[in-house]
């Protein structure tokens, strides 16, 4: 049901307004920040990293700073952000179109959905199939509904999709996994060897995976990232974008950051198996509290002016391309041209590649940019949203 109360009338023009600043340098953290999680399922996509029967003492401080830092939060961030470009977006094709030019964009917006849908699919099944572009893409049709709400009501539905989306992963997360996944055992080397197989034993587990999340995505990932796609909305037309929030909100989300971290740890550090499940719940809202300190943060450093966050604002800008660019990179890297990382690397091993890739990625945008206005993928894109729009 839409709100009487509306920002922007259905039939109205809109202002144009200039591109956010902060929002490329918030995507930009987002998309180095995503690598850093990735990386652990870009040689086994299903389990992800293999841990010690006994940890060693970096990968319990690596863990722990990213149950603080990393987890979730930069998949919670590109939610957030891409709610708000949504209406960004939106508004920019309406401006760009005679009167009355509503069900033109409305078409357009759709189209681009449709489109992101398709290269996830791509994407997940021939690529990497750890894909948050099927799921961005169906979320932000159901999102996209809502987009003539006040702030108000936004915040309050982004509520309601986000606590009801955890209930069924906490039933997700509460299923008992007998198997033992751990360095050298043989479920581990069962897995490595299919992992680094043939091109076509790998595609079979890709679509395995892909048809699992299909069923999986409309009873929980559809719903928990449509309301954060919600809250961006939200704190778009509350231009939070623009100005950051105000020092109670801030200290708010700090609160909450800290606290649902240290229960995170808590339990995932438990050797209780009901509280290290439900741990993956906690987790969840702590990466929200998380993601929405950085974007103040990164909001009050950049102050919207392109001289600052400067090389940020340009992988921002390169998102799309730089996104599945990591996918092919770790996948070649650990699954091809050295697939006995994955049973050498510790987690301080993981996040050094994170780290020097990240630097590679802050390098190429840079030099990319200065040839080009728009990247690849963003450009075809783009063009296909155009052209059948």
């Amino acid at each position: 049901m839409i709100n009487s109360n509306t920002n922007m009338d259905e039939h109205s023009e809109p202002t144009p307004k200039k591109r956010l600043a902060n929002l490329d340098a918030i995507r930009g953290v987002g998309v180095l920040g995503i690598f850093f999680l990735n990386i652990y399922f870009m040689g086994n996509s299903f389990y992800g990293y293999a841990p010690h029967a006994v940890q060693p003492v970096s990968d319990i401080a690596i863990e722990l700073t990213s149950n603080f830092f990393l987890e979730g939060r930069f998949f919670s961030l590109f939610a957030i952000i891409f709610g708000a470009g949504m209406l960004i977006q939106f508004e920019k094709y309406q401006s760009q179109l005679a009167l009355p030019s509503a069900q033109k964009s409305l078409k357009q917006q759709k189209w681009r959905l449709y489109w992101l849908i398709l290269f996830g699919v791509i994407h997940g099944v021939f690529i990497f199939p750890g894909d948050i572009l099927l799921s961005y893409g169906v979320s932000g049709l159901l999102a996209f509904k809502y987009r003539y709400l006040d702030a108000d009501a936004l915040m309050r539905q982004a509520k309601w999709f986000i606590f009801l989306s955890l209930i069924p992963i906490a039933l997700i997360s509460l299923t008992p996994d007998e198997q033992v996944y751990l360095r050298g055992s043989a479920l581990f080397i069962e897995q490595l060897s299919a992992w680094t197989g043939s091109y076509s034993e790998q595609l079979l587990m890709h679509l395995m995976m892909f048809g699992y999340m299909i069923l999986v995505i409309p009873l929980t990932l559809m719903w928990f990232i449509a309301g954060l796609m919600l809250l961006g909305m939200a704190l778009y037309k509350r231009e939070v974008f623009s100005h950051g929030f105000d020092n109670i909100t801030v200290k708010k989300c700090i609160f909450w950051a800290v606290l649902l971290s240290v229960i995170d740890s808590l339990f995932s550090f438990s050797e209780n198996p009901m509280l290290v499940s439900f741990s993956d719940v906690v987790l969840l809202l702590s990466a929200i509290a998380c993601a929405l300190v950085y974007i103040h943060i990164i909001c009050l450093v950049c102050r919207n002016k392109p001289n600052r966050l400067t090389a940020l604002q340009n992988v921002g800008k390169l998102a799309f391309s730089l996104y599945i660019l990591q996918s092919i990179v770790g996948i070649l890297l650990l699954r091809y041209f050295a697939p006995q990382w994955q049973q050498e690397l510790d987690r301080i091993g993981y996040l050094s590649i994170a780290i020097i890739y990240s630097m590679v990625q802050l390098g190429l945008a840079q030099v990319y940019l200065r040839h080009f206005n728009q990247g690849p993928l963003e450009k075809l894109w783009r063009y296909l949203v155009l052209t059948r729009g």
